[in-house]
């Protein structure tokens, strides 16, 4: 079958929406009445017509390698409702056989496919000063330095006077710190202290939870000022968690990615979305944490439907336990995956997790798929216990999420095994992606 032919589900093409007004705007252009000379190829591209208010239709062309998106059309948006819809038609119809992409959208693919080629050329040799860049790396690092020590003396002054106080002490002395750890040029210490001073407005047994932070704070700070003494992948994910940014010079792995989880997280300024794409490889058995930002008022440009299989190669980043990748070349359009990933006990859960923590001591959290589990409620709240019954986690909601998600999973399980994917930390299992027993069909849990 050809790439074009292999075709998305309508709930996979809908998890592209930037937003709840595009996927209902999405939705209604999806039958065949506004569109025209619509077609597809064998290298994944799809292509269409949609008739609009005025008199000249928009071209709107969808690269399902990616997947990318133009359009003719005025919006903003990322894809925009006529890509959905578009998509949406595709989904349900198809294109009939293979053709060539016409002028306009041929144009617009072959640019893009020449854009991707320099991407992975990289900068011209000699492009870049050896010398220059030591020189900016040691202004960075002593600034970097004083932030630290100031962060510091800051967690002292916390201790000393004790956290009673901080309840009542409002968000903005955390918000100055932060904004210093950010002229200190450590935006990862700048995001721990903003998430620092939102605890103590987080509910019963905030106090526990802050004493916490601030001691990840303290033991990142000291690592951080000895850094150069560290072994090399401690090292790596110290200036990881500090925000310094590390190129993806690691492992570059080929496989079939499965895509297991997608969702959007909030910074507590509200200034930056940050989208967390979860993906297994099919041959490797690795996973991988693609992250993606969007500034204020524009989500994240990158989306991939939970189910779907992309064949691609992901260069995975140093340090962040080896987890953080980025996507490289993609060799084919993504496709949906035939059955449920194979899933782990409760127990090996946590036993992968306490082994991450050794790479990474800041590690909120480690993926796993568990499986067969059956969801159970309990006076303390929602567990997942093996089918044998031997072991359960209890299940926790991930930041920014609603609880509909654990009704969701006991409704999907009516009582019987399903297979999850999620985090597994040290406060429990965050259910994100469920499977039926006998089912190929993911259902991401709100």
């Amino acid at each position: 079958m050809t790439e074009q032919g292999v075709r998305w589900t309508a709930e996979q093409v809908l998890a592209l929406a930037p937003d709840v007004a595009s996927r209902k705007a999405g939705a209604k252009l999806g039958g065949a009445g506004p569109w025209s000379q619509t077609g597809g190829s064998a290298s994944g591209a799809v292509w269409g017509w949609c008739k609009g208010s005025g008199s000249t239709p928009y071209r709107t062309v969808v690269d399902l390698t990616g997947p990318a998106y133009t359009c003719s059309c005025p919006s903003r948006k990322f894809p925009c409702k006529h890509a959905l819809g578009l998509l949406l038609l595709w989904a349900a119809e198809g294109f009939g056989e293979p053709a060539e992409a016409p002028e306009w959208a041929s144009a617009w693919l072959t640019e893009r496919a020449a854009r991707a080629g320099r991407a992975r050329q990289g900068p011209a040799p000699g492009a870049a000063d050896p010398e220059a860049a030591r020189r900016r790396g040691e202004r960075r690092a002593a600034r970097i330095g004083a932030g630290v020590s100031e962060l510091e003396q800051r967690l002292a002054d916390l201790l000393r006077g004790g956290l009673a106080g901080q309840e009542h002490a409002g968000y903005s002395l955390w918000e100055e710190t932060a904004a210093r750890m950010v002229d200190a040029q450590a935006p990862g210490l700048a995001a721990r202290v903003r998430e620092l001073g939102t605890i103590p407005t987080s509910g019963p047994g905030w106090p526990g939870r802050m004493l916490e932070e601030c001691a990840l704070l303290h033991l990142l700070d000291r690592a951080w000022l000895g850094v150069g003494e560290l072994p090399g992948p401690l090292a790596a994910t110290v200036r990881t968690r500090i925000g310094v940014t590390a190129t993806a010079e690691g492992d570059a792995v080929r496989d079939r990615w499965l895509v297991l989880a997608q969702y959007d997280t909030v910074s507590p300024d509200g200034r930056l979305t940050t989208r967390r794409i979860w993906l297994r490889g099919a041959v490797s058995g690795r996973a991988a944490l693609v992250l993606d930002f969007g500034p204020p008022g524009r989500p994240p440009a990158l989306a991939l439907p939970v189910g779907l299989a992309l064949d691609a190669e992901a260069r995975f980043r140093p340090g962040s336990a080896g987890l953080r990748a980025d996507l490289g070349e993609r060799f084919a359009a993504p496709s949906p995956w035939p059955r449920a990933p194979a899933g782990i006990s409760t127990g090996a859960a946590l036993d992968a997790y306490g082994t991450a923590l050794r790479e990474d001591p800041w590690l909120d959290s480690w993926p796993v798929v568990l499986g067969p589990v059956v969801p159970i409620p309990g006076e303390r709240g929602w567990q997942l216990a093996d089918a044998e019954g031997t072991s359960a986690l209890p299940v926790t909601t991930a930041q920014g999420r609603s609880r509909s998600g654990l009704w969701q999973l006991a409704a999907l399980s009516g009582g019987g095994p399903v297979t999850v994917f999620g985090e597994c930390g040290h406060r429990g299992f965050t259910p994100l992606t469920a499977w039926a027993e006998g089912s190929s069909e993911p259902v991401a849990l709100n």
